[in-house]
């Protein structure tokens, strides 16, 4: 059990250090070349991406803690802390989303004319491929192995597609002759920002808050049922990452059973359950006698 957590924690690294030097090239690219120009959209979105790349490390970070074993502080094991450093994750989106608008609305009342030319053009079309392969790949990556890290980091790659054709929209603009709207951009960029932070927030506080993790209990239901000697099953509480659900349940049986044969009986529901549904980690049961009518 525990080379296997280790294995699939060293896949999620090697993926997090793979978008890491791929979204440190892309912010160099634009953000040397945004100063050059002085225009201000796209120095703005290449610290975008810069801050996918400080993402990435807090992810690293988070993967480390996360992959530990149980021990006796943590008999659940650590895997939460992978969602909890998706949370700094957002915080840090919400900070630059904060300093762009403030940026933002400074040019709009202390306009710089941006230099634009096929260069700029040029790097931009080229960040925007390398994100969407980025985005493609962790997202697809994120699902197979149930990573919230990963999963969070491909949303924070998706705000910086729309921040990069938001960019490129407003070059063409800036080049028919209206440097305002570079501000304007960067005050877009921030929010799309904002979005994906809180995004990020939304999905992670409802894990950390014990939010219903299986909202449709038929399936269980189904499962309980299929066991020999189980007569009904209610009270059906689930909670967890989608990679790591707990639950705890209700099951009667005949009111005259003896107890080492129920015991049996919570095994078997355990086992079923577990089988069937592989991202269910732990069950806990109550046996409850069902009288006869």
């Amino acid at each position: 059990m525990g080379n296997t957590l280790q294995q699939h924690y060293n896949q999620i690294r090697r993926i997090l250090i793979i978008v890491l030097l791929l979204n440190w090239a892309v912010a160099l690219a634009k953000i040397i070349y945004g100063l050059f120009s002085k225009c201000a959209s796209m120095t703005a979105d290449g610290f975008h991406s810069l801050s996918d790349g400080a993402s990435n490390i807090i992810g690293l970070v988070g993967i480390h803690f996360a992959c530990q074993p149980k021990d006796k502080d943590h008999p659940y094991g650590h895997k939460k802390y992978e969602t909890f450093f998706s949370l700094i994750i957002a915080a840090l989106l919400f900070i630059l989303a904060f300093n762009l608008i403030k940026e933002g609305i400074e040019h709009l009342y202390h306009p710089v004319t941006p230099r634009i030319d096929a260069i700029s053009f040029l790097i931009m079309a080229f960040t925007v491929l390398v994100n969407l392969g980025v985005m493609y790949y962790e997202r697809a990556k994120g699902k197979a192995l149930k990573s919230d890290i990963l999963i969070s980091d491909s949303m924070h790659t998706t705000a910086d597609i729309f921040t990069s054709l938001s960019v490129i929209i407003s070059l063409v603009v800036i080049k028919m002759g209206f440097p305002l709207v570079d501000s304007m951009a960067t005050i877009l960029i921030s929010l799309f920002i904002a979005y994906a932070g809180y995004n990020i927030l939304r999905n992670s506080s409802r894990i950390l808050c014990d939010t219903a993790a299986i909202l449709d209990e038929k399936k269980i239901e189904e499962i309980i049922l299929g066991v020999k000697g189980v007569k009904a099953c209610h009270k059906i509480r689930s909670r967890g990452r989608h990679d790591d659900i707990h639950i705890d349940l209700h099951v009667q049986v005949d009111a005259d059973m003896h107890m080492y044969k129920a015991h049996n009986i919570s095994y078997s529901i355990e086992e079923a359950i577990k089988k069937n549904m592989p991202e269910i980690t732990d069950v806990v049961i109550h046996m409850e006698p069902k009288e006869k009518p």
